[in-house]
């Protein structure tokens, strides 16, 4: 049975200097963004800084982050952000509000693309000199657009009940992709985020049924860890199942990390993802005699940002080790004062509890 939604083109992001470039829609894989959550108004001119920065979107890139955004608020962040990209080759997004000419300022530089929400830029004019320019340095643009901005018009026709918020969500989208087409420009990804479910989904859908435009998917403001988790969960798998939803962005009131895992997760789950070390861990009970807890969040990352195909089970005792982390490659489990090192399902080594990190490890690296 044929989808009622569109396949979406292809947008490029990247390709200049060192920068990878990045296919975003077609037959392209979802990819993965996160917000920096700090400013970088120095960074230019504070080479430690820099050098600091540069390790931790390394291992952003490791966790599964494919494209980095940065609010630029002043000319010093857009010279900033040039510095950036010229030291790492993953794509790196301008986020642009108000003031067109920090866009200009970015594309100076080899910065991949602008992300602009033509509601707050001003006039059609600032709009075209940012397209424009992201032409001539084969950037690319994400329009984003979200309830705060709504046209006059629309925001009184959802005021008086005529239309949805999402509704007014696709249909100002349109307005600024419609735009973007008189001016000959396709090379644009499109997001309509709310803070709701159901009005993300309402708004991508309704969006999804007229146009080829790629999709980024985000619930915004989401919450905290768990409430933020759970609302992207809810939102992507949706999507995502009906082939709506080319790059996503977890939005967590956390770290840039958690944002990445979970969305790494999400399309893991969802089949969307291959490869890397699949954790499993159990929840704890009375029975412990291992302390998972602990063990996960020392080996979490550094697991995560393994290369390697593979299954490993955390539990708390030998009820949940062997036994139902028998599908596990590798597993680790406590046994009263010691730990057992378990390969699918058979017991390979009893050990010292102390030893745990140094053995599994080991175990690890031999996989």
């Amino acid at each position: 049975m044929d989808s009622v939604f569109k396949k979406s083109r292809t947008v490029y992001l990247g390709g200049n200097g060192n920068v990878k470039r990045i296919a975003i829609g077609g037959e392209a894989p979802v990819t993965i963004q996160t917000m920096w959550k700090d400013g970088i108004l120095e960074m230019a001119d504070d080479q430690e800084a820099l050098t600091e920065l540069i390790k931790k979107i390394n291992d952003l890139k490791a966790l599964g982050c494919d494209i980095l955004r940065f609010a630029v608020p002043d000319m010093q962040s857009a010279r900033s952000l040039i510095a950036i990209q010229d030291r790492t080759d993953m794509p790196l997004v301008a986020d642009i509000h108000f003031d067109y000419r920090l866009a200009l300022e970015c594309l100076k530089g080899n910065v991949a693309a602008i992300r602009i929400n033509p509601g707050n830029i001003g006039s059609r004019d600032r709009v075209e000199k940012v397209v424009n320019a992201c032409r001539d340095k084969g950037a690319a643009i994400r329009i984003g657009v979200n309830t705060g901005s709504l046209p006059k018009d629309l925001a009184e026709s959802v005021e008086c009940g005529k239309i949805s918020r999402a509704q007014a969500l696709a249909e100002t989208a349109a307005r600024e992709c419609a735009v973007f087409e008189e001016l000959n420009f396709d090379q644009y990804v499109v997001s309509m985020k709310a803070s709701s479910v159901a009005e993300t989904i309402e708004a991508n859908e309704v969006f999804a049924k007229k146009y080829e435009i790629p999709l980024h998917v985000g619930v915004t403001e989401a919450g905290p860890l768990i409430t933020g988790i759970v609302k992207s969960t809810m939102a992507f798998t949706h999507l995502l199942k009906e082939g709506i939803g080319n790059t996503i962005r977890v939005s967590l009131s956390s770290t840039p990390e958690n944002e990445v895992i979970t969305g790494r997760e999400i399309l893991h789950e969802c089949g969307m993802r291959k490869g890397g070390i699949t954790l499993v861990s159990c929840p704890r009970c009375g029975r412990v005699g291992f302390d998972v807890h602990a063990f996960v969040d020392r080996w979490q990352k550094k697991l995560l940002a393994m290369d390697k195909d593979v299954t490993v089970a955390v539990m708390g005792c030998v009820v949940n080790g062997p036994g139902e982390g028998k599908h596990a490659d590798l597993g680790i489990a406590g046994a009263g004062g010691k730990a057992i090192i378990f390969k699918k399902g058979k017991i390979v080594r009893t050990i010292a509890a102390e030893d745990a990190d140094k053995v599994f490890e080991e175990e690890l690296n031999s996989l």
